[in-house]
C-alpha cells in the first residue's frame, strides 16, 4: 500500500475531465415529488410549489450561455440518479469480480437504507450481499479481515454517525495492518455511507466525519457530488488495495445527471475543475458545491470571476491542481460543512500556506460550519451551515 502524504500531486485522471458538464442554470433549483423523494431535476422545472425554504435543496447556479441547447433527449448516454449511480458502478464491479462483496445493515433484500445496493441480493446471492446485525464494530472487522484473505469487501455504515460505533476497526485494523504485518497483508476495503446535514435529522445524524478520520495513517477519503464522480470514484475505490472512505452526502442522492454509456474511472487523488475564474479560486467539496455555485452566479452578476474546484479527494489533497489555481488567482476561499475546529479546511488551509504562501496576496479563508450540535430545528439547522450569502461576501471581502 502506498504511504499517504498530504503534499502528494494528483494522478493522471482514468477519465476525461467532467467540467463542462458541471455548467448548472441560474435558476433555484427545483424539486419533482416521486415516489416518496425528492428528485433534484437539471432542466429546472417542477411539478411541487408548496414546499419550504429548506425542503429544496440548491443545485443550479450558473447560467449556461443564451441559445445553448437544454435537451436531454440528444444527448449520449443515460440519466440516472446519484444514488442510481453509485449502485450501477458497485453492480459492474461485482460482475467484474467475483471477489467484490457487500456487507452491512438492512443492504440485503431491503436494498439498503437509501436503495443504493437494491436488487443486489436477488442478482448475486446473500453471501456476496450480506446482511449484518447491527453490530458496527463486528462487521467491519468482519470485512478488514475478508479483505485480508483476498476480498473486496465494500462496507455501508447506514449512517456515517454509525460508523463512530466502529471506530477501532479502522483506526487500528483497516489503516495500519499493511503497514504493521510488514507489507503481507493488502486491505481492499471500501467503507461508504450517507453522511452530512439533512433535513432534520438531529445531530447524531447530522455527522461530518471527515476530520475524525483524516488522521488515521494509510486511509483515502474521497467525496462525491455528482452521479458521474459518484460511479467513477465507486469503481476506482473498489479497484484501489488501500482502504478507502467514500463519503456520500444524504442531500444528494437524488440529484439527476446524464451520465456516460461506456465505462469509467475516476482517479481517487485528482480535484474537479467545476468552473474556471481568475480572481478567486473557491475550494470545496460535496454539498456546498452547489451552495458555491449558487454565489457564483450572484457573483459574476457582480463582476467577480471565482474558479471553483471540486477537490474530490480529501486525503491526500491535488496539490498539482489546487497549486496551479492559487498561482493564478492569489486569493483562496474554502468552503466545507465540516466542523471548523480540526476540520478538512484546517489541514487544506495547512497545506496551502506551506506550499504556495509566497503566491498569496491575502490571508485564506475557511467558512465552515459551526462548532455546535446539528439542532433539530430546520431554521437553526440552516444557521449552522455555511450558506450563499456568506460566500458571496466573504469574496467580495477577499477581492477589495
Amino acid at each position: 500500500m502506498a504511504t499517504l502524504f498530504q503534499g502528494l500531486g494528483a494522478l493522471t485522471s482514468l477519465s476525461p475531465s467532467n467540467s463542462k458538464r458541471s455548467l448548472l442554470s441560474s435558476r433555484r433549483s427545483l424539486s419533482e415529488r416521486k415516489a416518496g423523494i425528492f428528485v433534484v431535476r437539471s432542466d429546472a422545472r417542477a411539478n411541487q410549489t408548496g414546499a419550504r425554504k429548506h425542503d429544496l435543496l440548491i443545485t443550479n447556479a450558473v447560467a449556461t450561455k443564451e441559445g445553448s441547447s437544454v435537451a436531454s433527449t440528444s444527448k449520449p448516454g443515460h440519466e440516472l440518479l446519484l444514488f442510481e449511480a453509485l449502485r450501477e458502478g458497485l453492480e459492474e464491479e461485482m460482475e467484474r469480480d467475483p471477489n467484490v462483496c457487500v456487507m452491512g445493515e438492512d443492504v440485503g433484500h431491503y436494498g439498503g437504507s437509501y436503495k443504493v445496493t437494491k436488487d443486489l441480493a436477488n442478482k448475486f446471492g446473500d453471501l456476496r450481499v450480506l446482511d449484518t446485525p447491527i453490530a458496527e464494530n463486528a462487521f467491519t472487522g468482519m470485512g478488514i479481515g475478508a479483505a485480508m484473505t483476498g476480498l473486496r469487501p465494500v462496507i455501508e455504515g447506514m449512517n456515517m454517525g454509525f460508523l463512530l460505533l466502529a471506530f477501532n476497526q479502522i483506526s487500528n485494523n483497516c489503516g495500519m495492518l499493511h503497514y504493521t504485518s510488514g507489507g503481507q497483508f493488502k486491505i481492499p476495503v471500501v467503507i461508504r455511507g450517507p453522511g452530512g446535514v439533512g433535513r432534520q435529522l438531529g445531530a447524531e445524524h447530522s455527522q461530518r466525519l471527515e476530520s475524525y478520520f483524516q488522521s488515521i495513517p494509510g486511509i483515502q477519503m474521497v467525496a462525491c457530488s455528482t452521479p458521474y464522480n459518484a460511479k467513477g470514484l465507486m469503481k476506482a475505490a473498489i479497484r484501489s488495495d488501500n482502504p478507502v472512505i467514500l463519503f456520500e452526502h444524504v442531500l444528494l442522492y437524488n440529484l439527476k445527471e446524464r451520465i456516460p454509456d461506456e465505462e469509467y474511472v475516476l482517479s481517487l487523488e485528482e480535484a474537479e475543475m467545476v468552473r474556471p475564474g481568475e480572481h478567486v479560486t473557491i475550494l470545496t467539496y460535496s454539498r456546498m458545491r452547489y451552495h458555491v455555485m449558487q454565489a457564483a452566479k450572484t457573483l459574476v452578476n457582480k463582476g467577480y470571476d471565482p474558479e471553483v474546484i471540486d477537490i474530490r479527494s480529501l486525503k491526500p489533497f491535488d496539490l498539482h491542481t489546487i497549486g496551479n489555481s492559487v498561482k493564478k488567482t492569489h486569493r483562496v476561499l474554502i468552503v466545507e460543512e465540516c466542523m471548523r475546529t480540526g476540520g478538512i479546511g484546517a489541514s487544506l488551509t495547512a497545506a496551502i500556506s506551506e506550499n504556495f504562501n509566497d503566491y498569496l496576496d491575502a490571508p485564506i479563508v475557511c467558512l465552515s460550519s459551526q462548532d455546535v450540535p446539528t439542532p433539530y430545528a430546520g431554521p437553526l439547522e440552516e444557521m449552522t451551515v455555511v450558506q450563499p450569502a456568506q460566500i458571496v461576501t466573504a469574496v467580495e471581502q477577499l477581492c477589495q
